[in-house]
């Protein structure tokens, strides 16, 4: 039994926004993954409800006409993984989903809700990251966009008023062609486990040097982040293992993991550090790159 005192079922987003500014308690609910968890517990700040589960504006993978790939936010993993477009165009999106959870969760769990609790082990996040994404989000206003390198404010915090919902993230073809992009999760069980580290990198080499480098960690700080100084690194030097190397070693300078009880600070560390070469040797190769 939840102990929810009021649901309501949105019709369309404006009346979600609607919905929320009337309300300062309201919570959404799509695909439900973390909040019937939050339910299950009794939580209080979960008792009033607006449904945007199956909203037809926040589904669909689409191509717009400038070649931006545009995903709902209420779109699921297994939708994004199954994407003819996104396995064509941004197929590391579709590796990263798919190690979240089982295909149990990965059938109703968004990437809308994925990214807006804002949690630092979110398997979409550092891959999103990497590769440009922007976010639409929808306000009383209109409509506003967003980076989702900025989105995370500190942690479990977002920069989403109360009264916004995001509707979209829109993958521009800038940031995805002729790149290559990799991603690795580390975890004790694999996808049925939260991480231990995340990692993405994306990169383009010209003559087998790097011009582009984005490489992205989730659990690796309180938020996921770009892990600028790794990426200086890199800039303008040879695809070979002296530069793995100095991306390994200034990775140091991005990062901030914690000790709990799933990983040391220091077990943390080591990991972040092995995959600094591991990902962006991939991402590497990805982009037609050969390891001299």
């Amino acid at each position: 039994m939840y102990d929810i005192e009021h649901y309501y079922k949105a019709h369309s987003v404006s009346d979600a926004v609607q919905r929320l500014s009337e309300n300062p308690d309201a919570r959404l609910i799509a695909g439900g993954t973390d909040v019937l968890v939050q339910l299950h517990h009794m939580s209080k700040k979960y008792r009033d409800l607006v449904d945007i589960h199956g909203l037809p504006e926040l589904g669909g993978i689409t191509q717009l006409d400038d070649g931006t790939i545009r995903i709902g936010s209420g779109s699921t993993f297994t939708q994004i993984i199954e994407s003819p477009l996104v396995r064509q165009h941004i197929p590391s999106l579709a590796l990263a989903v798919s190690n979240i959870a089982g295909p149990q969760i990965r059938n109703v769990a968004t990437i809308g809700g994925n990214i807006c609790n804002g949690a630092n082990c979110a398997d979409s996040a550092p891959i999103s990251i990497v590769l440009g994404a922007r976010m639409e989000i929808a306000t009383l206003d209109g409509v506003r966009f967003t980076p989702l390198e900025s989105f995370y404010t500190g942690p479990g915090k977002v920069a989403l008023a109360h009264d916004e919902i995001a509707v979209a993230f829109h993958f521009n073809q800038a940031d995805y062609l002729d790149i290559g992009a990799s991603f690795y999760k580390y975890a004790m069980r694999g996808a049925m486990d939260i991480s231990t580290i995340n990692c993405a990198a994306a990169c383009r080499l010209d003559e087998g040097r790097f011009t582009m480098l984005r490489l992205a960690y989730g659990v690796a700080a309180p938020t996921p982040i770009r892990a600028k100084a790794a990426e200086a690194a890199a800039l303008g030097k040879p695809l070979n293992h002296e530069t793995l190397g100095a991306i390994r070693d200034a990775v140091v300078q991005d990062v901030a993991p914690r000790t709990s009880w799933r990983a040391s600070k220091e077990f943390r560390m080591q990991i972040i550090r092995t995959l600094a070469e591991r990902v962006v040797a991939e991402a590497a190769r990805n982009a037609g790159g050969t390891l001299a």
